[in-house]
């Protein structure tokens, strides 16, 4: 299976859109209401919201299989000398194939380009698919950040963070 990572362009909208909305909807399964998931994926994975993050720099690269959009990245300096990975999601079918790890790879290495020596990430608690995957690539738990949601509810991230 040959993955090219390549920048986004908005031929990808869709497929990007698709992909986070499935992958976070996953991620809060059981634990955020169906109410909130739907506002939430409405707000942050429409195509008009997407376009506008692409031409910020937010979304940063996709990973294709014979052009099809697979995974998604995206991220960007918070501070000086620090950056974050802002999402991060892979196709179900294509999980644990190391395309998230080269999505991961191709995003650190442009954060170092922008000077960043330490890369910060939050990923919902109890998440099995992320934890895992951060904490295998040096990623260490500096804390448990609480919101309370639009609906009301309590949504719970972990903050990890590594040099690099």
């Amino acid at each position: 299976m040959d993955v090219s990572i390549i920048k986004p362009t908005k031929n990808h909208i869709e497929a990007i859109s698709a992909i986070c909305s499935a992958g976070w909807k996953q991620t809060v399964e059981g634990k955020l209401s169906e109410e909130y998931q739907e506002q939430n994926i409405a707000f942050w994975y429409n195509h008009e919201r997407i376009r506008s993050d692409m031409e910020a720099g937010y979304y940063t690269h996709v990973a294709l299989i014979d052009s099809n959009v697979t995974g998604v990245i995206g991220g960007g300096m918070t501070n000086s000398g620090v950056s974050e990975v802002f999402m991060l999601y892979v196709d179900e079918t294509y999980r644990y194939k190391g395309t998230g790890r080269l999505l991961l790879e191709a995003l650190t290495e442009l954060q170092k380009e922008q000077g960043a020596t330490e890369q910060w990430v939050s990923v919902q608690e109890d998440n099995q698919h992320g934890i895992p995957f951060y904490e295998a690539r040096g990623f260490q738990l500096q804390g448990k950040k609480t919101e309370r949601t639009d609906t009301g509810e309590e949504q719970v991230s972990l903050r990890y963070s590594r040099q690099i």
